[in-house]
Parts: structure tokens; sequence; C-alpha cells
């Protein structure tokens, strides 16, 4: 694609969306948070980042709004198809330097993947770089809890071998809970709770706050991390008041879905 804002053509890697029911979780807890952390406003229907090099192999993520047509491209790729990615040089909101995820592919023909000089994107701000795996805290709190919801089958088989009854008494959880109810009685910022289709009827729910992040299957069972406590996952109990499927239910109603 041409990229006027960045002053030449941008190889496209990859893309992914953001919008309040589809965005990457090592971004923020709900959707304003991501955006800010891009420099965008939280608005309309959301973007889409499109992740590449240029000619001299530097990274890019150029900011879209054309979220229909980045959808389109990513369907297609997850179908095996080919898609030219080329948005219209109007819909660009901006180019910033750096990729905020980890890629491991790069163009052929160009020199390695690398940054930029810093304000090379005109923003004067560091190159975006994905989080460091070496220190636990939010983004590698949210980062387990997609980790669960990819291997769902395998978390939801050992919950139902080793229980939950240790986790049920954690102080962090009790407090996750709760605010994860109040979320239904309250509305909370767009995409602190998703809900995405599951099989069989089911929905996976994930919900994220300050310090925890929860993910769960409406009929089945939820699991909470937190910051406090380090590559720990916690099953939380059926029991309670309201029970998990009740609690489940709730958040499914006040939860974006994807279009």
């Amino acid at each position: 694609m041409s990229d006027d804002e960045g002053g030449g053509s941008l190889y496209v890697l990859t893309a992914v969306l953001l919008t309040p029911a589809q965005f990457p979780s090592i971004l923020g807890d709900d959707f304003p948070e991501a955006c800010s952390l891009l420099g965008v406003p939280p608005g309309g229907d959301g973007y889409g980042l499109v992740l590449g090099q240029d000619e001299e192999g530097a990274r890019w993520t150029v900011v879209v709004d054309d979220v229909s047509l980045v959808a389109t491209a990513i369907a297609s790729w997850d179908c095996g198809m080919e898609y030219d990615l080329s948005p219209d040089e109007r819909s660009i909101v901006v180019s910033l330097a750096g990729w905020p995820l980890e890629l491991s592919v790069a163009a052929a023909g160009i020199p390695e993947p690398h940054d930029p000089e810093q304000g090379a994107d005109g923003t004067g701000r560091v190159p975006l770089a994905p989080p460091s795996a070496e220190a636990w805290g939010p983004v590698q709190r949210r980062m387990g809890a997609d980790q669960i919801a990819r291997e769902w089958s395998d978390w939801r088989e050992r919950e139902a071998t080793d229980g939950g009854a240790a986790a049920a008494a954690h102080p962090g959880l009790a407090r996750a809970l709760e605010e994860a109810l109040e979320y239904t009685r309250t509305p909370p910022p767009p995409g602190r709770v998703r809900s995405s289709f599951a099989g069989e009827g089911e929905r996976t729910l994930r919900a994220d706050g300050p310090g925890w992040s929860l993910v769960g299957r409406t009929g089945g069972a939820a699991f909470v991390l937190l910051d406090e406590e380090p590559s720990e996952v916690l099953a939380v109990p059926r029991e309670g008041d309201p029970g998990l499927p009740e609690l489940l239910t709730a958040l499914d109603r006040v939860a974006v879905r994807p279009s």
C-alpha cells in the first residue's frame, strides 16, 4: 500500500482490528485505553491496524478508519485466501513508528525489520514495541487470559479435576468478582466486557478491570488472573451470590459483541 503520511510504500505483513468488541488485549483493559496508547480518539466504529515495513525495512503501524476493509482482509487470510490490503489514503488516521505486537514474519527483498528513528512519524514518541515478557504485570495478565481462552478445553478439564475450593477465599478473587458484578449494574467503558461465539450455544466471556482479568463460558467455568498473583490462575467457585452461571449470563447481557 502507499502511505503519503509515511512518505512511501508499505509492505503489509498483517492487520488486526481495534474495535470495542475486538482489540489486542495487550493494548489495554478496554477500548478507550487501547486507543489512548496509540494516540487516537475512541470513537466511531473503531479502527484497523495495518502492520508492515517500508522500503528500508522500518516497522510501521498504520491506523485506518476503514474497519470493514481490514476485517475482510483478516477473514480472507484466515481462510487461506490471498487479499491485497490497500486502504485508501483518505482512510489513514495516523502512521506510527514501530509495531505494538510481536511478529515473526518479514517482507522479502528488503532489510530486516527495525525501528525508524524516534520522531520519524512526526509524533516525537518512542516507536511502538511489544511488551516485555520478563516481568508480570497488567499486560502479561491479559495475555494469560487470552491464552486460557485459546486453550479452553485443557483449562476446563483441569478445573473439573482440581476444583476451585482453594481459590474461593482469595481476597483478590472476591474483589474481581464484585467489580465484575458491578459491571452488570453500571455500564463499564466499552470493551471492558466482551462476548464471542464459542459454539454449541455458548459464549466466551472476557472481562477486565483494575488488576484483574476474567475469562469464562456461559454455562461453564471461569478463571481469574490477578496482577498481585504472578502467573497464577484462580478457578471461580460455582457457588456465590450470584452464582457463577448467573454472573456469566449477566455479563453476557452487557457485553459488546463482534458485528
